[in-house]
């Protein structure tokens, strides 16, 4: 019997189920269209062969022998009858076995005229049967068609029958839900805010009135490699709205425990390491990866906030602008350096500049990583990149590859990670008619499009 639901979390299952049995509907409804296209593009039922020539058996029947016989008169003479019969001894046997020939000849051809008209026939009843069995398969999908689709209708009815009785109290229900999750991320956010705003008070209270954002201890953006003045990477959230990208990334980015997960495998690549920068280190995970690993690294961001947050965990961070943090060091200053999710908050003249200048830093051996997302996934640009305001322009792979290796570094490779979920990208048909493995194909092409690895990381070697 069904009751009403109790609770927002009851009410919130119930509508995951129904979403997940409306999304198991339409896929099956769409590849039960898809057979039905697939059967409509299958050739025709080919007509029938001609039927089996045997215009000229009566002539092979009846004209096999050619031996005169006792037909032929026989000499006056009796030197030519005993001329005649020695010539006849000699070539008797030579039409006898031409005779022999020509008879096996007939009655094979006679045999086989026989069993192509029998298969002749075969075929037209075959092939007449085939062109009914087709048509009676086309009227059956388009009845199914017509009869799954009149199960949603059936249903659609059913729901409404339910919103009519249930309606306001899941109405309210769903209202209550939203409003609780938007309450819950304005409290989220109020507490960025009020932590920021806190820490500044303080500031002003304890130091007077200093600056607030990356520009406090921030170096200066003297001329770069290619010789442009005070190239600045775009700001990631500077000054009293620097808590608003902290709370965007705790929303999307992901937890630190999913982060760390992730970034957990670039750690082997700095073993042995020291004086490893982590630039765009956000809230601290590969920091904290490497310290557990004994590996020294400090960390710089441009966000305010994000510094702090790093600062209040016990981590050595700096803040303030990539380039320019990099172009004050003395060269072979680093052990390495990596940057997850932070190349693609550059423009092109700056990541140029940043690149030459993180090889001019880095000490020979060390290496370098730079994690950003793959914009060949399409959703991982359409939702991940294009989610994120801050972004300037996505990197292709290939891109990103030759301008590491065109900057002086060696051994680059790929790494591609962040797979998108198995069982949520386009699953195949069952089945291995020839629909089916068209379907398949293309359920495989839209799957390397659309569903690839959400993020991919470049590194090289400074030899």
């Amino acid at each position: 019997m069904y009751t009403l639901p109790r609770s927002a979390d009851e009410l919130a299952r119930i509508r995951a189920d129904r979403l997940e049995a409306d999304r198991r509907y339409n896929e099956a409804l769409t590849a039960l269209d898809h057979a039905v296209q697939a059967l409509a593009r299958l050739r025709a039922v080919p007509d029938v062969p001609p039927a089996p020539d045997d215009s000229r058996m009566r002539d092979i029947g009846s004209g096999w022998r050619v031996s005169p016989g006792e037909a032929v008169a026989a000499p006056a003479s009796p030197l030519r009858r005993h001329v005649a019969g020695i010539v006849w001894r000699i070539v008797a046997p030579l039409f006898a076995r031409q005779e022999a020939f020509n008879a096996a000849v007939a009655d094979h051809l006679g045999r086989n005229v026989t069993v192509a008209q029998r298969t002749h026939e075969a075929f037209d009843a075959l092939l007449l049967a085939l062109r009914e069995q087709r048509t009676a398969l086309e009227r059956l999908h388009a009845g199914l068609i017509g009869y799954v689709q009149q199960i949603t209708l059936y249903v659609d009815t059913k729901d409404r029958e339910a919103i009519a009785v249930s309606g306001p109290l899941a109405a309210g229900l769903s209202a209550l839900d939203e409003r609780l999750a938007r309450h819950a991320e304005s409290v989220a956010v109020a507490h960025h805010l009020g932590t920021t705003v806190k820490r500044e008070l303080d500031r002003l209270v304890t130091r007077g009135t200093a600056p607030v954002g990356p520009q406090a201890g921030a170096e200066p953006g003297p001329a770069g490699p290619s010789g442009a003045p005070g190239l600045q990477a775009r700001s990631l959230g500077t000054g009293l709205d620097a808590y608003k990208y902290v709370g965007f990334e705790d929303r999307f980015r992901g937890s630190r425990e999913d982060i760390r997960a992730r970034q957990s495998t670039y750690v082997p690549t700095f073993a042995g390491a020291s004086d490893v920068l982590d630039v765009g280190c956000g809230r601290g995970e590969f920091l904290d990866l490497l310290q557990q690993h004994g590996i020294g690294a400090r960390g710089l961001d441009a966000n305010h906030e994000m510094v702090e947050l790093c600062r209040a965990r016990g981590f050595d961070v700096a803040e303030g602008d990539a380039l320019a943090h990099l172009q004050a060091l003395p060269d072979g200053a680093l052990g390495g350096l990596f940057a997850a999710q932070v190349v693609e908050h550059f423009a092109p003249e700056y990541l140029a500049a940043f690149l030459e200048t993180a090889h001019q830093k880095l000490r020979p051996g060390s290496a370098i990583v730079l994690e950003t997302i793959n914009p060949t996934c399409w959703t991982a640009f359409f939702e991940s990149y294009l989610r994120d305001p801050t972004h300037v322009r996505p990197l292709h792979p290939d891109t990103l590859s030759y301008l590491v290796t065109a900057s002086g570094f060696q051994d680059v490779t790929l790494r591609y990670s962040s797979p998108y979920p198995e069982h949520a990208k386009l699953q195949p048909v069952p089945g291995d008619e020839a629909g089916a493995r068209i379907a398949n194909q293309n359920a495989d092409t839209l799957n390397r499009l659309l569903f690839g690895y959400m993020d991919y990381a470049v590194v090289g070697l400074r030899r």
